[in-house]
């Protein structure tokens, strides 16, 4: 039987820390549009920084249907579920919104995460942060036991490889290319920029300075 909770609590703060990967779903308000949902990992690229915000580093990929849907709604769930141990899955429903590595937040952001780095740091694309608003449970029964056997190497070494061929520049016109907008057209990264840069726009500027000062206030 499933539960609903006030919050994140400790023993789910480490459940979430022992799982191997993690599933951000969302989805355009268009009924029309397509639905989104995608692994991620590392689960060091998730941290929990209280019982209601929860970040990601998001890294530089063919798509960008997540950021465009958090721009245009800010709807997002987070589920993980176990693959080893007792059945459980666990979804953190909330508002997020992205934090572009050329944002002033971005590296006051991620030292606070202490992410698990890639080995190329011009991939990093952006923090997605969460304001989680429902925690929940369900048993997971129907999810197989499977054993983990690592990560895969192919995101670092094609990283190291447009590093090598393209310099930092090559990972901002890859966005420039591929980032620009959702397959259903909505907007998504605009001009990028790289961690530090500090020039990316001002996108939900005031939405993303109200959820900082939340974020401060809890920590």
């Amino acid at each position: 039987m499933g539960r609903v909770y006030d919050g994140i609590d400790g023993q789910q703060r480490d459940w979430i820390a022992r799982q191997p990967l993690f599933f951000v779903g969302t989805a355009p308000l268009n009924g029309d549009g397509h639905v989104n949902v995608s692994p991620k990992g590392p689960i060091g690229t998730l941290r929990v920084l209280d019982e209601r915000t929860v970040a990601y580093l998001d890294v530089l990929g063919s798509g960008a249907e997540t950021i465009a849907h958090l721009r245009e709604n800010g709807r997002i769930v987070i589920m993980l579920c176990a693959f080893a141990g007792p059945p459980r899955i666990l979804r953190l429903h909330g508002r997020g919104e992205q934090v572009l590595a050329g944002d002033p937040r971005f590296a006051e952001l991620s030292e606070r995460c202490a992410f698990e780095e890639p080995s190329v740091p011009e991939s990093r694309r952006a923090i997605v942060l969460v304001d989680v608003t429902r925690v929940a449970d369900s048993c997971g029964y129907g999810v197989p036991l499977m054993s983990y056997e690592g990560q895969r190497p192919h995101q670092a070494k094609s990283s190291g490889k447009r590093l090598r061929v393209h310099g930092p520049e090559g990972f901002l016109d890859y966005q420039r290319k591929h980032n620009r907008a959702s397959i259903d057209g909505l907007p998504a990264v605009d001009e990028p920029s790289g961690a530090g840069d500090g020039g990316a726009p001002a996108l939900d500027e005031q939405r993303g300075a109200d959820r900082a000062a939340q974020v401060a206030e809890r920590g």
